[in-house]
């Protein structure tokens, strides 16, 4: 998912301080400035590096694709990945398991380097997405447009990509008030463009360090920096539009989400999608220990270290108690 920074974005006025509230809270908000921030950041972190990984392929032909570009591009991967897994999704939207202070403002600054918009507009929206998923409000369901073989490709390409450059954005009093009164999260997040930027200056200094040259530090800068945003983000995407389409059901959620398996490893466990909108509280999505969930493996690292704790991982009763059974479904079964 992406979304423009909250800070950005002025409360409505029958929230602010002195002011009576004369109507109830709404849920969203949709104005011209909402428009224009998320018109900006679609342009900048989302249509930028598609543009960024053209440069980078066009650009092997003056420094060539090497080591330290392949370290960089996975190294950069997987710790803005996580932050977005494990920080943005698992801690602060659903909440999954309590932190460290210094451990969630870790996670909150990598989740920001990927540049898939700021921490407080992205848990708000998403709590939204799971509020009204598949029906209408969703900001980014693959299922509401229209039937058939066109309404199914539109839908694919709205939730895939095209939602983010204008839609209704979530209140975020509303949707994350407890993120909000976190003055040490919100200080992180009010740097957010500034994250974006050392998650580009990190693989560019290395690079320059390790090449000695501005060929090295451009390079490094391309795959590193827009390659990975890039690739990351798409990752990320398919989660909303893909597993909202397809994949395999075992258990009973009210929208369409499924499970992707293949593809729990790249999305760092993220694609068992159908198990995360059964049991958004817990902070495993493959569930069982044979299903490849690298985020859950971070958070299993960090309650051994003492940094995290309270998993609320569900029961195997509760589990069963949602299973759909084999006879009900034919794709329960243990591929899913």
């Amino acid at each position: 998912m992406a979304e423009t920074d909250v800070e950005s974005i002025p409360e409505p006025a029958e929230h602010q301080p002195g002011t009576a509230r004369s109507e109830p809270r709404r849920k969203t908000i949709s104005n011209s400035y909402v428009h224009r921030l998320q018109r900006r950041h679609f342009l900048l972190f989302d249509v930028l590096p598609i543009f960024g990984t053209v440069a980078a392929v066009a650009f092997l032909a003056v420094h060539p694709f090497g080591v330290t570009e392949l370290v960089l591009l996975l190294a950069m991967w997987i710790v803005t990945g996580l932050g977005i897994s494990v920080g943005y999704h698992r801690l602060f939207t659903h909440r999954s398991f309590k932190a460290a202070p210094s451990v969630a403002a870790v996670l909150a600054v990598c989740g920001s380097m990927a540049g898939q918009g700021g921490l407080v507009s992205w848990v708000a929206l998403h709590r939204r997405h799971h509020e009204c998923s598949d029906r209408e409000g969703d900001p980014h369901s693959p299922n509401l447009a229209g039937s058939g073989l066109k309404g199914r490709l539109r839908g694919l390409m709205h939730s895939h990509f095209l939602w983010m450059r204008r839609h209704e954005y979530p209140n975020v009093v509303h949707y994350a008030p407890d993120l909000l009164k976190n003055r040490s999260l919100v200080r992180v997040a009010r740097l957010y463009y500034y994250w974006i930027v050392l998650g580009l200056l990190i693989p560019t200094v290395i690079g320059g360090l390790v090449y000695q040259s501005w060929t090295g530090a451009v390079s490094c800068l391309f795959w590193g920096g827009l390659v990975r945003i890039f690739v990351l983000e798409h990752i990320v995407w398919a989660i909303n539009s893909f597993l909202h389409m397809f994949g395999t059901r075992p258990y009973r959620s009210r929208e369409q989400s499924g499970n992707g398996g293949i593809f729990a490893l790249i999305t760092f466990g993220e694609a068992w999608h159908n198990n995360h909108h059964a049991f958004p509280e817990s902070p495993s999505f493959g569930l069982d220990w044979y299903r490849l969930d690298p985020g859950y493996w971070l958070v299993k690292v960090l309650e051994i270290s003492g940094l995290v704790w309270d998993l609320k991982v569900p029961s195997k009763d509760r589990r069963e108690s949602k299973r759909i059974s084999d006879k009900s479904s034919p794709t329960a079964g243990a591929a899913a």
